[in-house]
């Protein structure tokens, strides 16, 4: 046993957190799923259905089992062993991890502690909506280099309490911190919170690090579609982010058809690729 935590140990500290690899564009994007997508299945089977498809990149979200029949879950506090299974997993599928997230971060420390874990994962970036915590994270990205992109659920200026989902208090909390710190782009959830999603990456231009891709059958609270089946103007997203020069990921989050959503997954990403940048 002391043998194997020494090898998985040496296993994750060779890893880097490297840029976006190029060969892994999709005419012109990186494309893959958040996890979440498939949170009636394990981490290994969302890595599946990921490829199944279309995707190759994967954002993972703190709670989901491992594997079927395992009691390790994916979390910034998993074992090296369980971190090793994952990342062989990864490679046999030919899939990338990305980014973690949606992760909370009550204090400094455990802003640390999801970092080193991504550091360990080789990340592209973290998600959270933890803005309380900017002093840290910035800190945190800097000396790691891995991204930190704030995200937004659905909210209104009926509940100050919650202030992430206006682009415009993002971009207050990001625009005088490092390059590193920015915004995850969730156009579906701007579609929840009444906004135009076009409007809102225009407002964060140059801070969007991830994109989380859904369309909404309409505005406020509503079931999810596939891209250009409902009110969220997706193809003119892509064009914005193409002027933008965007160049992080892109994770297709269908939240419905939970059982079965690989179809429905394919077709968003496919309408990516048909608006790709080459």
């Amino acid at each position: 046993m002391r043998l194997l935590t020494l090898l998985a140990l040496a296993f994750v500290a060779q890893l880097n957190a490297d840029p976006l690899p190029e060969e892994l564009r999709q005419n012109g994007w990186f494309i893959g799923c958040q996890s979440y997508t498939f949170n009636r299945f394990s981490a290994f089977e969302a890595i599946a259905k990921t490829k199944e498809a279309g995707g190759n990149m994967i954002e993972f979200y703190p709670g989901q089992v491992l594997k079927p029949g395992s009691k390790d879950k994916v979390n910034h506090t998993m074992s090296p062993e369980a971190m090793a299974e994952l990342q062989a997993e990864l490679k046999r599928q030919g899939v990338k991890a990305v980014n973690y997230g949606v992760v909370g971060a009550g204090n400094a420390e455990e802003v640390n502690k999801i970092m080193a874990f991504a550091k360990k994962m080789g990340l592209y970036s973290v998600c959270t909506e933890a803005t309380e915590q900017i002093a840290a994270w910035e800190k945190a990205a800097i000396e790691t280099d891995i991204k930190v992109a704030f995200h937004e659920h659905g909210g209104s200026m009926s509940n100050p309490k919650y202030k992430v989902w206006n682009p415009l208090y993002i971009l207050g909390v990001v625009e005088s911190r490092d390059k590193r710190v920015g915004a995850c782009a969730d156009i579906g959830h701007w579609a929840t919170s009444n906004l135009k999603s076009v409007e809102c990456l225009r407002i964060l231009n140059g801070r969007i690090i991830s994109v989380h891709f859904k369309d909404k059958e309409k505005f406020g609270n509503a079931p999810v579609v596939v891209a250009g089946k409902g009110v969220v103007d997706a193809a003119g997203c892509l064009e914005e982010l193409k002027k933008q020069k965007f160049d992080g990921h892109i994770s297709i989050e269908h939240e419905a058809d939970w059982n079965d959503s690989v179809p429905q997954v394919k077709a968003n990403i496919d309408f990516i690729k048909a608006h790709g940048t080459k």
